[in-house]
């Protein structure tokens, strides 16, 4: 946990945007796998994290803002408890660490929001996202699961506050991305030809469990980097493919990494590869430097994708005018993602409470029916504290070639004759993380390699196919 005084800072600032009522954070419980006692491994709600830090599971914090009173609500460990467990650091320990002296048992939850809705004081919550959460709520609140309407006010305060990360925040992502790069390196020195998928994700999670970190998110390994969240880990890898790797490790505090990095089984790039892994990091190069406080991210999105149109202009997949490419939405074919999204203590943070909150304003909304746009999560000002990703891509789907040949769409930019000699070829995506300051940007954790003539010496060093340079 951070010290005392940070969760009474930010339990403070937020009574001051919400003003009145009673706010309500609810943790996360044990989710069983198939019966009660088996559970999936425990992860603390993120908001829950950052206001009051415990990590127990089946408690509840209240910020009670007209009467000055905050209060853990849960249960104490009692002796049938104690046999499985062991002794364990007690509730109010924990919640003197949180800077909250006063706890009651859970059931008296019931009660104390009860009392405030009989008095007419608003009750602020958050989206619930657990099943059981939104069945407690309901039932605390005496409100059918369809009424269960949380709190604007309260939402735009915590992703007004949490947006902007502290100096010891950036820390705790910095050890994360630490620890990712390493990963990420580990995963280009191992990898070789006949190796399964799920055998390197193996590899890097243990790397990972090492130093006490978890993943932050499921991993992407494959050599289907076409598919964008590809869970499938059965492909054996062979000379000729491409091994996309999107993951990131998690510290023990909740604070996430999240790097993606493209290389060939071979020793090297073949010179298709090469070509269009340039052109997807000119795209990186060229969004990152765009990055500075009071742009725009959609328009930074934007130029990724002219910069991803131009490269492929030049290699011959498109053609025509970049800007009235992009206008018409061609450069999806390629490019179907967005271009990133805020992290912190959620890989994508805060994404629990409404991208319409976290990532746009009321006055510039997200589009969410254009194909590529729909899925930027990111499109408003950048604010210095801000921390997030950028990552383009490209990503060569036959389904989408077919479908969009058929209809002939775009046929005006798109050179479809040559693009099906490249149906098979995957998908490239290249990722770092950044934390916007006063001037500019600062890239966070070690600067892991991502240069075409970097990635093959690493390759040629692991398949002893040459020395590495000093």
């Amino acid at each position: 946990m951070f010290s005392s005084s940070t969760y009474q800072n930010r339990r403070n600032q937020l009574k001051n945007e919400v003003s009145h009522g009673v706010i309500v954070l609810l943790g996360n419980i044990e989710n069983p796998i198939n019966f009660e006692h088996n559970t999936y491994p425990f992860r603390q709600d993120s908001s829950f994290l950052y206001y009051f830090g415990i990590q127990a599971p089946f408690i509840a914090g209240i910020i009670d803002i007209d009467e000055n009173r905050e209060i853990i609500f849960g249960d104490e460990l009692d002796m049938d408890a104690l046999v499985w467990t062991g002794r364990q650091e007690t509730l109010k320990d924990k919640s003197l660490k949180a800077g909250v002296s006063e706890t009651m048992p859970f059931k008296e939850l019931e009660n104390y929001l009860q009392k405030a809705k009989f008095n007419n004081r608003p009750i602020h919550f958050l989206p619930p996202y657990q099943s059981y959460n939104k069945i407690l709520l309901s039932r605390l609140l005496d409100r059918h699961l369809d009424e269960l309407l949380p709190s604007e006010k309260l939402i735009k305060a915590v992703v007004k506050q949490r947006s902007i990360k502290e100096p010891q925040e950036i820390e705790q992502i910095e050890e994360a991305l630490r620890v990712s790069t390493e990963m990420h390196l580990l995963a280009m020195k191992i990898s070789k030809p006949g190796m399964k998928e799920y055998e390197l994700v193996n590899a890097i999670q243990k790397y990972a469990a090492d130093q006490n970190f978890t993943f932050a998110y499921p991993p992407i390994v494959t050599v289907h980097g076409e598919i964008l969240h590809n869970q499938y880990r059965e492909n054996s890898f062979k000379n000729g493919d491409l091994v996309l790797n999107d993951s990131g490790a998690e510290t023990s505090m909740g604070y996430a990494g999240d790097l993606t990095r493209t290389f060939p089984v071979s020793a090297t790039f073949t010179e298709r590869q090469k070509d269009l892994y340039n052109v997807v990091l000119k795209s990186f190069t060229d969004a990152r430097d765009m990055m500075r406080p009071g742009v725009k991210f959609k328009d930074i999105h934007l130029k990724a994708a002219k910069s991803l149109v131009e490269g492929l202009t030049a290699v011959g997949l498109m053609k025509g005018n970049a800007e009235d490419a992009v206008a018409n939405h061609a450069h999806t074919m390629f490019f179907q993602c967005g271009l990133g999204h805020m992290m912190g203590l959620d890989v994508h943070d805060m994404e629990d409470l409404g991208e319409q909150y976290v990532g746009y304003t009321e006055a510039e909304p997200k589009d969410k029916n254009t194909f590529g746009l729909k899925s930027l999560r990111l499109g408003k000002e950048l604010e210095a504290g801000f921390v997030l990703t950028v990552e383009p891509g490209i990503y060569i789907i036959p389904d989408l070639i077919d479908m969009w040949k058929a209809e002939k769409r775009n046929h005006e930019f798109i050179n479809y004759d040559l693009l099906e000699d490249y149906r098979n070829f995957s998908g490239i995506r290249i990722e770092d993380n950044f934390l916007i300051e006063e001037n500019g940007y600062r890239l966070l954790g070690p600067d892991l390699v991502k240069t075409v003539e970097e990635i093959e010496e690493i390759r040629k060093q692991s398949l002893n196919e040459g020395p590495i340079k000093n």
